[in-house]
């Protein structure tokens, strides 16, 4: 089904432009439509809570709003020319050829390997808490070296999925274990870190022992893992 033409002249819609694209000044101009949707009901809020009285104290709950996330913009900034230069070096298909080269000469079985990414996978984890972060530091190397190895992409992502969920229990740097910390307290004031950590490590070492033990059998049986999504990879 197309999407609506709509009336001459009428707003957001390039009447011009292939169906796929006719809506395409509506979504670009979504980002600013919540900015004005955010900005009016949170002034009007405000004003009639008291805590708004003009629009200075708009502007300096806005740049109250941007310091909090401050941190987090220096850290992208500095992992995104990281990652460009990275790629323009191409140091991640130079250490992948060389990794490829050294796994083919120790002649590692395909469950070995996926094992040792699986385990390299949730050691990392423990530093690295964010898993597309640490997808992007791993995947310029580990999925082409894997595929010089015969291991197509998907096999790659799954193995690195299960090493990833495995250890996020057990290490501070994961986004979400003050929350988690926060609510056991509620019961128990005394509880802490250290607690929290060595009450969750024997579910984090069951799945990862789980998760070992599933992609080994996976690999062995070379069942695919969905549709158009094969095991393993021919070079063309």
């Amino acid at each position: 089904m197309d999407p609506p033409h709509g009336p001459p002249g009428a707003p957001f819609i390039d009447e011009k432009a292939t169906p796929e694209a006719r809506l395409s000044p509506f979504y670009k101009s979504l980002v600013a439509g919540f900015l004005v949707l955010f900005l009016a009901t949170g002034w009007v809020y405000g004003a009639a809570a008291g805590s708004v009285k003009g629009h200075r104290d708009i502007a300096k709950m806005m740049a109250a709003s941007m310091a909090e996330p401050g941190y987090y913009l220096v850290l992208a900034f500095t992992a995104a020319h990281f990652v460009a230069m990275f790629n323009w070096s191409n140091l991640g298909l130079l250490i992948a050829v060389s990794g490829a080269k050294g796994l083919s000469a120790m002649s590692l079985p395909t469950p070995v390997l996926l094992a040792v990414v699986v385990f390299m996978t949730a050691f990392i984890n423990l530093f690295i808490g964010s898993a597309s972060a640490k997808w992007a530091l791993l995947a310029p190397v580990l999925v082409p070296m894997l595929m010089l190895l015969g291991l197509s992409p998907e096999m790659t992502a799954a193995a690195y999925r299960l090493g990833d969920s495995t250890t996020n229990i057990i290490t501070p740097l994961m986004v979400y274990f003050p929350l988690i910390l926060t609510f056991c307290q509620r019961g128990n004031s005394e509880y802490g870190l250290g607690s929290l950590m060595a009450s969750m490590l024997p579910y984090s070492m069951g799945l990862l022992a789980v998760g070992v033990r599933l992609v080994v059998v996976w690999a062995i049986l070379g069942a695919p893992l969905g549709p158009d999504a094969a095991m393993y990879y021919k070079a063309p």
